[in-house]
């Protein structure tokens, strides 16, 4: 089957590997139908980390079930389904209170690798959902965008306390940061302001919700949120990037007694004890969740009150996954689809 491949940090490849087989009596074996680059994809590519060899890449699908281990029940084969990011067994104590990214069996689905023909699902039941009736090809792109980027945007902003009468602050513009102004949107927050600096993600952030944009970082960009908000600073903010300026943009835009929720995979971030301390702060994030909200974004998506599959802006077969690597590192890109 084919899959793509990282070889080194900018080195990608379509290659031919062998087929998944079951190995588990709890794994499903899923035909993908449309996989994506991550924007935590590009950590690897720019060498930011470690290429042990070549590395089969993906951890967002979705698919077309054709084989099901013994001990799988709640999933058939032939069933469409979306997967989270990470697999889990939702059963146990971390996952019942939900938090499966957490799940005391996970397993990364980047240890795995989505973007192919094929994919072995672990924790079949407790990954998967089932998706009722015939998406459209709209609903398709969305459905894959709740596999992940729609999924943590989302819990970032739960985590974050977005809500009405809130004012949101959005550190990043990835389709993670996107996605968090959508659902901080659907959550009822009041006002929604955006960090970004790229003309075609702000019209995007205006699309799902933004009623204000700021181009100024750092201290700069702390300053304005404070201006915008009568000196106080947001309620809630998202930070979606993972970067030591990201997160001290996102804890100190924050007014204190206000919440952030931190979904960026963190390179480099240190925090200073006694600065946290008088931030008065709470931060809650990590890998998100997805599998808690994945049955309610299946539904809004299913009834078209929700269209996050607008931030696939390159779409591409998998044959031409490296262009897809290339555009999205060099931000011609916001969200590679890839057709199998």
């Amino acid at each position: 089957m084919r899959a793509v491949v990282m070889h080194a940090p900018g080195d990608v490849r379509t290659e031919e590997i062998d087929k998944p087989t079951i190995v588990e009596p709890t794994d499903a074996i899923i035909r993908v139908t449309a996989a994506c680059v991550c924007g935590s994809d590009l950590w690897p590519y720019r060498g930011i980390e470690d290429v042990n060899g070549p590395t089969p890449m993906g951890h967002e699908y979705i698919g077309v079930v054709e084989q099901i281990g013994d001990a799988v029940h709640e999933i058939e084969v032939g069933d469409f389904v979306v997967g989270s990011f990470v697999a889990s067994d939702n059963t146990c104590e971390i996952c019942q209170a939900g938090f499966q990214s957490r799940c005391v069996h996970q397993v990364m689905m980047g240890s795995v690798g989505t973007q192919a023909d094929y994919a072995r699902i672990p924790l079949a039941d407790g990954t998967l959902v089932k998706v009722d009736g015939q998406p459209t090809e709209a609903q398709t792109k969305s459905l894959l965008a709740a596999s992940d980027v729609l999924g943590t945007g989302w819990f970032a902003a739960v985590a974050a306390e977005a809500g009405p009468g809130k004012t949101v602050a959005v550190v990043g513009d990835g389709a993670v940061g996107l996605l968090a102004v959508l659902a901080a949107k659907r959550l009822g927050a009041e006002r929604i302001i955006v960090m970004s600096r790229h003309a075609d993600r702000q019209a995007l952030a205006k699309q799902f919700g933004a009623t204000d944009i700021v181009e100024e970082r750092g201290g700069e960009g702390v300053a304005k949120i404070k201006e915008l908000t009568n000196g106080y600073g947001a309620h809630s903010t998202v930070e979606a990037v993972g970067t030591q300026e990201s997160m001290m943009q996102a804890i100190h835009a924050t007014r204190p007694g206000g919440h952030v929720g931190y979904v960026g995979v963190s390179h480099g971030v240190e925090l200073d004890g006694l600065d946290l301390f008088f931030s008065t702060v709470s931060l809650l994030g990590g890998p998100a969740p997805v599998r808690r909200f994945l049955p309610e974004l299946i539904d809004l998506i299913m009834r078209d009150e929700i269209d996050p599959g607008v931030v696939f802006d390159l779409e591409l077969p998998i044959e031409e996954a490296a262009e897809g690597y290339k555009a999205m590192d060099q931000r011609r890109a916001t969200k590679v689809l890839l057709t199998l």
